[in-house]
């Protein structure tokens, strides 16, 4: 008797893990900041995953200084970003010539992506690449957005 309830009780957990795997939850925007040098403005990793409508999910940054919008960054969705003077609440469309990144969607190079922009008008350097590990349902992005460095020649 003992080690038929033992059976079952290995059962209904074996059942309940495998269910628990099964269960499918909407992917969220994910941003995770991290800092390698105090002088970057944004630093992290942000995946854009693709979400139960089909698409990708979008985070946007808005840069405030002293209760001024500077300027917004937009991550995704997918391998797409932008980043605008000001800041807004209406949503931009990253193909417009407001936006300042050109080009604004990160082509692949097989499986491996990364870009490098550089916005003199703003004096800041915007660097991302799509980190390892990245699937179809999900990218992953390793991004800086750094001060633009003023070379003393």
């Amino acid at each position: 008797m003992r080690s038929f309830l033992a059976r079952g009780a290995w059962l209904s957990t074996g059942l309940l893990a495998a269910s628990a795997l099964l269960v499918v939850r909407p992917a969220a925007a994910q941003f995770t900041p991290f800092s390698h040098d105090p002088r970057n403005v944004l630093e992290g990793n942000w995946q854009s995953c693709r979400e139960t409508d089909g698409r990708y999910s979008e985070r946007v940054y808005d840069h405030v200084v002293n209760g001024v919008g500077r300027f917004e960054v937009h991550m995704g969705p997918r391998r797409e970003f932008a980043i605008f003077k000001g800041v807004q609440d209406e949503h931009r469309d990253h193909e417009s010539r407001d936006n300042l990144l050109k080009p604004f969607r990160v082509a692949m190079d097989g499986s491996r992506a990364s870009q490098k922009w550089e916005i003199p008008s703003l004096n800041l350097v915007f660097t991302v690449a799509l980190g390892g590990g990245s699937r179809s349902e999900c990218e992953s992005w390793f991004i800086t957005l750094a001060p633009l460095e003023k070379t003393s020649h």
